[in-house]
């Protein structure tokens, strides 16, 4: 873990051992040892975020949402769901060195255009974006992540 860069997120500890020439991380919500990868790095980083810091429970958490895209299965990242299992955000994940530029904010788009979240979120670990919709056509940035907190109170 030592060669993957250290991102814009709060420090977190990961659980993480050595197989062969591979690094695994323990994935708390799928229950297993994932191969550390480096967009695996931010993923777990920013599903940690959603945790932690937005107050998003583990079950509404959901990883490698599938998505159907003219007859071809996709998955996005994560995909937050309300507790209705209506989905809230969807989040692009990207390598540290990957730039988030308009195909990453398209590809994002597209899935949600068949996810239909209120929120998607972009990010490489390093850089983060925020966007609103209200009708899924039309997306307006936000200045910081929305607080989900009170959305899963009660």
């Amino acid at each position: 873990m030592r060669d993957l860069p250290q991102l814009n997120f709060p420090p977190v500890k990961f659980r993480a051992l050595r197989k062969g020439n591979e690094v695994l991380i323990w994935d708390a919500l799928r229950k297993t040892y994932l191969t550390l990868t480096p967009e695996e790095w931010v993923r777990q980083h920013a599903i940690r975020y959603l945790t932690e810091k937005l107050g998003v429970p583990d079950t509404s958490i959901q990883q490698e949402y599938p998505v159907s895209m003219d007859g071809m299965l996709q998955r996005a990242d994560v995909v937050v769901v309300d507790r209705m299992q209506k989905p809230l955000m969807l989040i692009e994940c990207k390598a540290a060195e990957v730039k988030i530029d308009a195909s990453v904010f398209n590809q994002a788009v597209r899935y949600n255009s068949r996810i239909g979240a209120r929120y998607v979120m972009l990010t490489n670990g390093l850089i983060h974006y925020c966007y609103v919709t209200w009708n899924g056509r039309d997306y307006a940035p936000v200045d910081s992540l929305p607080d989900l907190s009170e959305l899963f109170i009660g």
